[in-house]
């Protein structure tokens, strides 16, 4: 990674670099990465993704691996040893709302074959450009979010949606001058 390329503006760490230039807005199908983003999102909100990022590893490891048939099976006694473990967040209800989300991840992956099918099925099958416009929600966001509310869904607002779409690649936000603006196109 070299650090006299022009990136986004929010890649100032070396972390937030390597993580920009090898993961963010690189437009990915698989599930198990769909998974992983959609727990660490949800964890983000109120908080930096630089702390998220940091904690990742911790979250694997105390998430088991990121596997939301696991998660889903989660009952009290893991939730309060989750709770106990200073790697991650420590917020009972983000802790409760991942058991809730992998339930739901995993009917969407039932009821459409898989997560990554029902994200781009409001997209038209692609990903999109959107081009480093400052913005922090969209007609898309809204509408995906709305979606995952109404399917039961914990800490998928527009705002959380948007940052998915932006991590997973459905959105291309690079800002202009970034040197991976317009790099990814297609999903």
């Amino acid at each position: 990674m070299r650090q006299d390329k022009p990136r986004c503006a929010w890649a100032k760490s070396p972390l937030m670099q390597a993580y920009h230039d090898t993961e963010w807005s690189v437009p990915t199908r698989d599930d198990g990465r769909l998974y992983e983003m959609l727990l660490l999102e949800a964890f983000q909100a109120g908080l930096s993704w630089q702390v998220i990022l940091s904690k990742r590893e911790n979250f694997r490891r105390a998430f088991d691996g990121f596997d939301p048939h696991k998660i889903a099976a989660y009952g009290e006694d893991k939730v309060g040893e989750l709770l106990k473990d200073a790697g991650i967040v420590r917020c009972r209800r983000k802790i409760e709302a991942a058991v809730i989300n992998a339930r739901c991840f995993l009917e969407i992956q039932c009821q459409f074959g898989s997560f990554a099918n029902y994200l781009y099925s409001f997209t038209g099958g692609q990903a999109q450009l959107i081009g480093g416009e400052a913005r922090t929600t969209s007609p898309l966001s809204d509408a995906i979010a709305r979606d995952l509310k109404r399917r039961g869904m914990r800490y998928m607002g527009s705002v959380t949606v948007y940052s998915y779409l932006q991590a997973v690649g459905v959105v291309n936000d690079h800002e202009p001058g970034c040197f991976l603006h317009r790099a990814h196109k297609g999903g």
